[in-house]
């Protein structure tokens, strides 16, 4: 078996938000994103088809719903946000990274 650490192999330079599977099968999806600074275009809203379950481990963040109150995240705050419920990142910080732990299912 191998190990490995969520905070490792993070890239100096990041230019845009980057998405790792950590580990993916039928029911399930466990991502990495790492974020610094970026949004979610205006006029695009995630409307997924499975629920996803998400922790910011590192940094802050402000996620948007359609209709409803923006939700500010900081390390170690998690949500479960349901299947089709339209959601963007609005705000990450700029000057560091933001790590996050997805999981869909």
């Amino acid at each position: 078996m191998k190990t490995s650490n969520i905070f490792k192999n993070i890239p100096k330079h990041i230019n845009e938000e980057i998405f790792e599977d950590i580990f993916l099968n039928d029911n399930i999806k466990i991502e990495r994103i790492i974020s610094k600074g970026d949004v979610t275009s205006d006029r695009e809203w995630y409307d997924q088809d499975n629920n996803e379950w998400v922790i910011v481990m590192k940094g802050e963040a402000v996620l948007s719903f359609e209709n409803q109150e923006d939700i500010r995240l900081k390390s170690g705050d998690y949500i479960n946000i349901p299947a089709h419920t339209k959601h963007r990142v609005s705000w990450t910080i700029e000057t560091q990274e933001t790590i996050w732990l997805a999981i869909h299912y």
